[in-house]
This record gives structure tokens, C-alpha cells and sequence, in this order.
């Protein structure tokens, strides 16, 4: 049945439910698109039966102050040495299920335990929104509307297979279970882990991880690569070579200076230097694999600070701080994106949050007013322009 299901949500059109208006007609237009699917009209009568809106949901999509933070101070609240050893602990005490996700879907398990520690703590937080209104009240709501109503097809259909709860609770974006998928993931690369013929992310961890894996290699995972070393830079390294938009070899990079701090280089890959808080800050080449993440999370700072606590699980030694410049505050950051924009650069929401169009944006008028140009936003450059 979860086979026929899935071939029925990739060959239907897209929803387009009006979004805003009246909740209760929209909670019927969304019925019949779940009835469409081939969902008995009793099933799809009891998924929206006692439905409401949450206007907390609505308040935390649009308040997601935790990415402000610069990646010194993000990494340091979400990696401590209580969570490193206990994600080691359970890289042994489920070495079966880590060494299948590697076998099967070619997923590093520092990778896998780095989002399983940050989404849920091993499990143990899951979130407490109920996860079928939180996706009604986004898919109701004009904002991301293409997003979240498929979100909604898809947690209907994993009621039908006895795989969704309407007591549910996850994320307040509607992510579900230990590793924290959206139901459209789980119904179409979810992975029966435990051969209980059921996907149950919330309970068990066997699904949990090797779902987590298959969707990364879905996104295009290559096995065996790398994914971020930690490097250190000469001193009169270029520094508008570094950024996401400039990828070079690694041999190329090894010819400009750049050392890793432990081991070598990956050979024959494509990479770039990452500066996530200026070249005074750590420095790190990040891989192919690097750009994977984001299907994850979309945030830079979150899949900066996993890739790096990924490779701290399988060993890497913590990363040299360095001494960075003081980061701008809120109201410098948002009046900089604006003064960004105003010059004509896309740095997406300004919302005072340094994410990658934002440091691209930065390093372009920092090579235009001859300063370091890292990708950091200093108070000079706020002056500057």
C-alpha cells in the first residue's frame, strides 16, 4: 500500500487549496484533494475530524531568533561533552544500524548522530506542537502555502498505512519523529528499520536513522566523501577566494597554502574555504557533502555548526577559535542588509540573520572598498556604506 500511495503523490498535480479565508472551508477544499488521492472518504473525514489553527505555530515561523547567533556562539550552546560522548556511546551501542546506513546508503554515522543530537537530543525532545494542525495552520496561511500542502496529502496518507497519530506532536513546522522529517520525506523515503512493516520515526530508532540517511542520499550524498575539514590559511591568503561561490580542487587549494589541521586534504574533490566568522575565526574547507545539508536545514549557521560537530564524533580535535571581531547587533545587521539591498544585492528576508546571500552580498562590497573581504560584516563596512 505505501507503495501505491507514494506513486499517487508524485504524479499529482500540486494542491492549490485557497490559502487565508475561512479555516473550516479550507479544511474542506483540503478533504477533497486528500479524497482525490484515492484515500477512503471515511479516512480522510477522520484525519480532519476536530482540526484547528494554532496561532503558535504562526508565531514561531515567524521568530526564529536562534540563527542570529554567530557559529562561535551557536556551536558552543549545542555541543558540550556530555552530548559529544553520548553520541559516541550510541554510535557504538548501535553499531548494526550505523554500519547498515553506511552500507546501504553510503551516510557517515558522525553525519546522522549530528542531526539526531541537534533535533532531538538522541529522541528524548521531540517537540510538542500537534503536528497535523501545525501543518493545516501553515498550509492555511498565504506564506508558504506550496510548501506545506503537499505536507498535509502526506500526513493524511501516513494515517491510511497506521504510520501518523492525530495526537502526533513534533516541530512547530511539522517535522516528526527523532531525526525531525516532514511527512511528504517519510512518506516517500521513509525506511521500515526494524521490519515491523510500519515507518515510525517517533519510536523507533532503526527507522529513524536509516530514513535520515536514505533522505540524504536522495539528495545527493556521495559515499565515503568528506564533508568539512578544518584547515588553517597562510597569511597572505586572498581572502575573496573564500565564500561558497568560489570552489576550487583540493589540489588547487593545497597550492595556495591552505593546511589541514589534522590529516590530508581529500584528493580530486572540488572545495571551498569557509570562514564563518571572518579570517580571524576558524577556517574550514567544506566538500561537495557540505552542500547536502541544506536540504536538512536551510540555515548556514545550523549546517556549519552539524558538519563540525560530525566530524568532531568520528574524531577531529576542536576547532582553533581564533579571535574574531565582534559581531554587529540586531538593529546594525538588519540596517546593513537594508543598505545591501538598496545597492542591489539579493540578501533574501531582512531579518538581520548572516546567512549565506548575506555573507555573499558583504564580501562583494568588501572587494569594492578594498576590506578584508571574508564574508564578516564589521562596524567598518556598516560605516563604509
Amino acid at each position: 500500500m505505501r507503495a501505491a500511495l507514494v506513486a499517487l503523490t508524485l504524479a499529482s498535480p500540486a494542491v492549490a487549496a485557497p490559502c487565508g479565508g475561512d479555516f473550516g472551508t479550507f479544511l474542506t477544499e483540503m478533504e477533497a484533494e486528500v479524497v482525490a488521492l484515492g484515500i477512503p472518504p471515511e479516512t480522510a473525514a477522520a484525519f480532519f475530524q476536530g482540526a484547528q489553527a494554532d496561532p503558535k505555530v504562526l508565531k514561531a515561523d515567524r521568530s526564529q531568533g536562534v540563527f542570529r547567533k554567530t557559529f562561535l556562539d551557536f556551536s558552543q550552546s549545542l555541543i558540550s561533552k556530555n552530548r559529544l560522548t553520548t553520541a559516541r556511546s550510541k554510535s557504538d551501542s548501535l553499531d548494526g544500524i550505523f554500519a547498515r546506513a553506511e552500507a546501504e546508503y553510503g551516510v557517515s554515522r558522525g553525519i546522522l548522530l549530528a542531526f539526531w543530537a541537534f533535533e532531538t537530543d538522541f529522541g528524548q525532545v521531540q517537540g510538542d506542537f500537534n503536528t497535523r494542525n501545525a501543518l493545516l495552520t501553515l498550509a492555511h496561511d498565504c506564506r508558504r502555502p506550496d510548501l506545506f500542502q503537499p505536507q498535509v496529502l502526506a500526513a493524511a496518507q501516513l494515517y491510511a498505512l497506521d504510520e501518523f497519530d492525530l495526537a502526533t506532536t513534533g516541530a512547530w513546522a511539522g517535522e516528526i519523529g527523532m531525526v525531525q522529517m516532514l511527512p511528504k520525506d517519510i512518506l516517500e523515503r521513509g525506511v521500515d528499520g526494524d521490519g515491523d512493516g510500519l515507518v515510525l520515526l517517533k519510536t523507533s530508532e532503526a527507522d529513524a536513522i536509516l530514513s535520515g540517511a536514505r533522505m540524504l542520499q536522495h539528495h545527493g550524498w556521495r559515499s565515503g566523501d568528506p564533508w568539512l575539514t578544518e584547515v588553517t590559511l597562510p597569511e597572505a591568503f586572498d581572502w575573496a577566494q573564500s565564500g561558497l561561490d568560489t570552489e576550487n580542487t583540493t589540489e588547487d587549494w593545497a597550492a595556495l597554502g591552505v593546511v589541514p589541521r589534522a590529516g590530508v586534504l581529500a584528493p580530486g574533490l572540488t572545495a571551498s574555504v569557509l570562514l564563518p566568522q571572518g579570517h580571524k575565526g576558524p577556517a574550514f574547507l567544506i566538500y561537495p557533502n557540505y552542500r547536502v545539508l541544506f536540504e536538512w536545514n536551510k540555515s548556514f549557521i545550523y549546517v556549519t555548526t552539524a558538519a563540525y560537530f560530525a566530524s568532531r564524533i568520528e574524531g577531529a580535535e576542536p576547532y582553533n577559535a581564533g579571535e574574531p571581531g565582534p559581531a554587529l547587533a540586531l538593529e546594525e545587521m538588519t540596517a546593513l542588509q537594508d543598505k545591501l539591498a538598496a545597492l542591489g544585492h539579493d540578501v533574501g528576508k531582512i531579518d538581520g540573520i548572516l546567512g549565506a546571500g548575506t555573507r555573499a552580498a558583504v564580501q562583494k562590497e568588501q572587494v569594492r572598498l578594498g576590506l578584508p573581504a571574508d564574508g564578516w560584516p564589521t562596524k567598518a563596512l556598516l560605516d563604509a556604506l
